[in-house]
C-alpha cells in the first residue's frame, strides 16, 4: 500500500518553520513563522489559531517558502511584510527607515504624558530624525489638537513617513521637512516639545549588531559617531533657540548612555534633567526642560 504524504496544514507549516528558524534566526522563531504565514495567506496572525487544519494551496505555500528563505538569510520580518506595529498602530516600513522598536514606545509615552499635562490648546511638537514617522504620527493621532513638524535628512524616509501620516489620517497636522536636524526650521519656529530618537550606536559597534540590523537597516539611522553621542552634542545646545517657555526636549538613548547624555543636557543649560527607564528597566529616555 502506498504511503500517503502528510498534508501541509497550517499547523504543520508553522511547526516546521519554527524549528527551521530556531537555528537560523532564533530570537522569535514561532512569531516570525506566524507573521510570514499570515502574510502569505492574506489573513491576520490571530486567525491562524482557528485555521490549523487548513491546507493552503500551492501559490500560498510558494509565497510562504519565498518569505521563509529570505528570513533565513537575515532579512527583517518587518521589511518582508512591509509593516511594523508601534503603539498599537501599523506603520509601513522599508529599507529606507529604521524599524520601530518597543524601546521607543517609552519616548512616545513620555511625550504624550508631558503634552497632556502642559495644557497648551494646540501644542507644537518637533520630531528630529522622524524615519517612518512613528513618533510624530502617534503624537498627532493621540493628541488631536497638536501640530507636528517632522524632519529627516532622507527623502526616501520622508516618503514613507508621509504615506504613514496619510494612512493614519494626520497628514493635515504633520508637516514633513527635509534636512539635517534643525536646518529646515525658520528662526521664529518655537515648540512645546522636541523629541528625537537619533542614531546612537558607536561607529565601531555597528558591525557587532545582529546581522538583520547591520546588513539591512539604514546605516545613517544607526551610526552615532565614534562614541555614539554626536547627535546629542548637536541637539541639546541647538534646541533652546526653538523652544517655548518651560518647554522640554526628550531623546532616546542607548543602554549605557543616559548619564552622559544627561550631562550634555545640563551643560547646555537645561534644568530638571531626568532619566526614564523603559519596560525592561533600562535607562532609555533623557528629558530636559528650559526654565524660561
Amino acid at each position: 500500500m502506498a504511503v500517503t504524504e502528510e498534508p501541509w496544514t497550517v499547523a504543520r507549516l508553522l511547526e516546521w518553520t519554527t524549528a527551521h528558524f530556531a537555528s537560523k534566526c532564533p530570537d522569535s522563531p514561532r512569531l516570525d513563522a506566524e507573521i510570514l504565514l499570515a502574510q502569505a495567506i492574506g489573513c491576520k496572525r490571530i486567525d491562524l489559531y482557528v485555521r490549523h487544519a487548513e491546507v493552503p494551496d500551492e501559490p500560498v505555500r510558494e509565497k510562504f517558502r519565498s518569505l521563509v528563505k529570505r528570513r533565513a538569510r537575515g532579512e527583517p520580518v518587518a521589511y518582508l511584510v512591509g509593516y511594523k506595529e508601534f503603539f498599537s498602530l501599523n506603520f509601513a516600513v522599508d529599507a529606507s527607515v529604521l524599524i520601530p522598536r518597543p524601546d521607543t514606545e517609552t519616548l512616545a509615552d513620555q511625550a504624550i504624558r508631558f503634552l497632556k499635562t502642559r495644557g497648551a490648546a494646540s501644542p507644537k511638537v518637533l520630531d528630529l530624525g522622524t524615519g517612518s514617522g512613528c513618533l510624530a504620527i502617534v503624537i498627532a493621532k493621540l493628541l488631536p489638537q497638536s501640530q507636528v513638524v517632522a524632519i529627516d535628512r532622507s527623502a526616501a524616509a520622508l516618503a514613507v513617513a508621509r504615506a504613514n501620516a496619510q494612512k493614519h489620517g494626520v497628514d493635515s497636522r504633520v508637516e514633513f521637512r527635509e534636512g539635517d536636524l534643525f536646518q529646515p526650521l525658520k528662526s521664529e519656529d518655537r515648540f512645546d516639545l522636541i523629541v528625537s530618537n537619533p542614531p546612537y550606536i558607536p561607529s565601531g559597534d555597528v558591525q557587532t549588531l545582529d546581522a538583520d540590523v547591520k546588513n539591512h537597516e539604514p546605516l545613517a539611522a544607526l551610526d552615532g559617531g565614534s562614541d555614539g553621542l554626536d547627535f546629542y552634542r548637536r541637539i541639546w545646545p541647538e534646541a533652546a533657540a526653538h523652544l517655548q517657555e518651560k518647554a522640554s526636549v526628550m531623546v532616546e538613548v542607548g543602554f549605557d548612555q543616559a548619564e552622559q547624555v544627561a550631562a550634555i543636557a545640563t551643560k547646555a543649560g537645561f534644568s530638571q534633567v531626568k532619566i526614564v527607564p523603559d519596560a525592561a528597566r533600562i535607562p532609555r529616555v533623557v528629558i530636559g526642560t528650559v526654565s524660561a
